[in-house]
């Protein structure tokens, strides 16, 4: 299982914070550095899953770290930040093993891509198959693509009768469903796991919103109820909570 902790190395405190607490909010532990040397002298330098680092700091530079680093045998995935992205660092860093060098400011999702690539897409230990179950084949096609953007598995299902079919339910992390589908619906299928005891995040997602049919999924335990269209953001933040499931809190949008 992996430790799951992510930390940052960046000699600009106002960096340091926002990407520290981003970091949190995408449902990971995460530390803050200032310098190279505070790291290596800490004691998360041992459970560290994935590093951050700021090309230029005074003192060891991002690239001395990940020398010093691959020195002493850590084989720890390095993400590098730059406000000076040049040629000959990005190069250097990559051939080095890094994992990517991304330009400041970076948006949240290329930074969760990032990670997640870092992080072979483990999550936390988590299975992390997300699944989906929708007969709008084009609504499975594009949220199939954009689940799998994030980091995550993804499988995609035309019915309910396939999904409990096809052998991944044991597997699944997640289960995004539509509401209204030929067959058993999205709230036939959720009152189904539960009686065979299955305990799966459930997000549901409809073209056709409905005050009843919302209190009804959120009531039997749904994590979130989602009208189309939605937000790629917004889908990452439900998945991350979905995944957490800390509180068991339902989040109705």
């Amino acid at each position: 299982m992996l430790k799951n902790l992510i930390s940052v190395v960046d000699d600009d405190a106002s960096v340091l914070r926002t990407t520290t607490l981003l970091i949190e909010s995408l449902g990971f532990r995460a530390v803050g550095f200032e310098s190279a040397e505070l790291f290596l002298k800490s004691d998360q330098l041992q459970e560290t899953s994935c590093l951050i680092v700021d090309v230029r700091m005074p003192g060891m530079s991002g690239l001395q770290l990940q020398s010093h680093l691959a020195a002493l045998g850590y084989k720890i995935p390095i993400i590098f930040i730059t406000a000076y992205d040049d040629n000959a660092s990005r190069l250097q860093a990559l051939q080095a093993g890094a994992v990517a060098f991304l330009g400041k400011p970076f948006t949240d999702e290329i930074l969760l891509q990032t990670i997640c690539s870092a992080l072979g897409g483990q999550l936390g230990g988590r299975k992390n198959l997300i699944s989906l179950v929708d007969d709008d084949e084009s609504i499975r096609r594009t949220t199939t693509l954009l689940i799998e953007s994030f980091g995550f598995h993804a499988a995609a299902f035309e019915s309910a009768e396939s999904f409990l079919k096809a052998g991944r339910l044991h597997e699944t992390s997640c289960l995004i469903i539509d509401i209204q589908m030929p067959g058993m619906n999205g709230l036939q299928l959720q009152s189904h796991l539960a009686a065979a005891g299955y305990k799966i995040p459930i997000i549901f997602i409809t073209a056709h919103d409905n005050k009843e049919l919302r209190q009804q999924a959120l009531q039997a335990g749904a994590v979130a109820f989602l009208g189309k269209p939605f937000s790629d953001e917004l889908l990452l933040q439900i998945i991350r909570a979905a995944l957490r499931q800390d509180d068991g809190t339902a989040i109705a949008k």
